[in-house]
């Protein structure tokens, strides 16, 4: 698992790629939190190279949204891959977070 975070219009966008599994999910948990308290604005995770994900990672997404909300500000998600898409339909994470087909989509929300 790679990740890379930059600020762009007013959000943070942290890209993703490989997998997010049980060993990797609390480094990506831990990421997505350290860019939550450098950053005071809402997070876009642009998944778009992410291919596998699994409840672990589902966890740490909960968990950083649930921190945003806190701070007034929201987590959305960019690229799902479908097989990733239907992990959160099948979760119900589909209904608690703003999903996007593509970061452009998704920095024009903020």
């Amino acid at each position: 698992m790679k990740m890379s975070t930059r600020n762009e219009s007013g959000a943070t966008v942290v890209s993703v790629k490989g997998k997010v599994d049980t060993v990797t999910a609390p480094e990506f948990g831990k990421y997505l939190n350290e860019q939550i308290s450098k950053n005071q604005n809402s997070l876009i995770v642009n998944m778009a190279e992410l291919y596998y994900m699994t409840s672990a990672g589902l966890r740490e997404i909960l968990g950083a949204g649930k921190e945003l909300k806190d701070k007034g500000h929201e987590i959305l998600l960019a690229g799902l891959q479908d097989n990733i898409r239907d992990v959160f339909q099948i979760s119900g994470f589909a209904s608690l977070f703003k999903i996007f087909d593509t970061e452009k989509s998704a920095l024009e929300q903020v």
